[in-house]
């Protein structure tokens, strides 16, 4: 591929080095002028942060279709917890909320499941029906994402403050056992739970959607791809820091909801996975998207919390995990759900429909301040 075509391709990241040159001169500016001022400045940074990220996951794509699933779905959701748990690192510092990773666990969860499944079962039902899918993966993964959301963010309500630092170092050898196990199972004999064998018709007519990003961009070397994902990061990483800290100024004294930066962090790194998922489902293929989904949800949970539990330990300041009430409800109904629906091998408009209201339901909460 030409120089001039690589440029084009990654103009995105390119432009995102200005933007931050420009974001470190003007920092001191924009804070001293005003709120309105930092908070517009803010959601600009957003935007390219979006852009970049959604650079990264499409590199992340090209290496995903190199090794194919299940190892491709794992590089897609190992990529967008990355950004997260990097995110959430730079906003910690600039932030005092004790509550800021839990909020944005549970923020991710909710959109992952319940807004890009319920979006993408919605859209490839009324467009295709009932979709198929490997039924092992979607109750492998429920049970996963319960059994880690229950030892770090509900046990911790019962375990007494003095002893807050026991609890999250066995917290962090839990999830590490957990994540090796189910990394083991991904990849290893069990790999067929979380695959799907598509008609070869079907196969066939996916193809030339599936090669929509040009035969240019998937010549990539898989070093080449590894190099932008890594740049993206880093880029990523420095435009989080002045963006945490233009929208801390912005929001203060606004009135806005206490949980909105999590769901800010969030969706971030959830935007590249949206694409991917709904892309997938308008061409029939529904595997991918419940890998995304839950896969995104698991690995969140149980590659956040052990990294953010070890930032605790070290500083010896405690994050509050521990759910409300509400929340830990949303999470029961959700996962509920999620289980009902993903029990047969097949998902359809209404199911879709189903994790839909509850994301709504889920942003009503967030605005009423629950």
């Amino acid at each position: 591929m030409s120089v001039a075509n690589t440029l084009k391709q990654e103009r995105m990241l390119l432009l995102a080095v200005p933007v931050a040159i420009v974001a470190y001169l003007a920092e001191h500016s924009v804070l001293e002028a005003s709120k309105a001022l930092s908070f517009v400045v803010a959601a600009a940074l957003i935007a390219v942060i979006v852009a970049v990220s959604m650079r990264v996951a499409h590199h992340a794509e090209i290496l995903a279709a190199k090794v194919g699933d299940p190892y491709g779905t794992m590089i897609l959701t190992l990529s967008a917890v990355a950004v997260e748990v990097l995110i959430l690192a730079i906003i910690m510092s600039e932030s005092s909320s004790p509550t800021l990773v839990r909020d944005t666990i549970y923020s991710a969860v909710m959109i992952d499941i319940n807004g890009i499944l319920g979006l993408a079962a919605l859209l490839g039902g009324l467009r295709h029906g009932e979709q198929p899918y490997n039924d092992d993966s979607g109750r492998t993964y429920g049970v996963m994402i319960l059994t880690a959301m229950g030892i770090s963010m509900i046990v911790p309500e019962f375990v007494p403050e003095a002893k807050w630092h026991l609890y999250s170092a066995f917290t962090i050898v839990a999830m590490i056992a957990l994540y090796g196990l189910f990394l083991k199972m991904q990849v290893g004999p069990h790999s067929y739970f979380f695959s799907y064998s598509y008609p070869r018709a079907e196969r066939k007519k996916a193809a030339p959607e599936g090669n929509a990003h040009g035969d240019s961009e998937e010549d990539n070397s898989a070093a080449y791809s590894i190099g932008v994902i890594l740049v993206g990061v880093v880029l990523i990483g420095v435009l989080a820091e002045f963006m945490a800290t233009f929208l801390t100024h912005g929001l203060e004294g606004s009135g806005a909801p206490e949980g909105l930066m999590a769901v800010v962090v969030a969706t971030i790194s959830a935007a590249p996975e949206i694409l991917t998922a709904m892309r997938a489902a308008l061409r029939n293929r529904m595997q991918p998207v419940v890998n995304i989904a839950m896969g995104a949800s698991l690995s969140t949970v149980i590659l956040t919390v052990p990294v953010m539990e070890a930032i605790a330990l070290y500083s010896g300041q405690p994050f509050i995990m521990a759910m409300t009430p509400v929340q830990t409800v949303m999470v029961f109904i959700t996962l509920i759900v999620a289980a009902i629906n993903l029990n047969d091998g097949e998902t359809n408009a209404i199911e879709g429909m189903t994790h839909l209201i509850l994301f709504a339901t889920f942003i009503m909460l967030l605005f009423l301040g629950l």
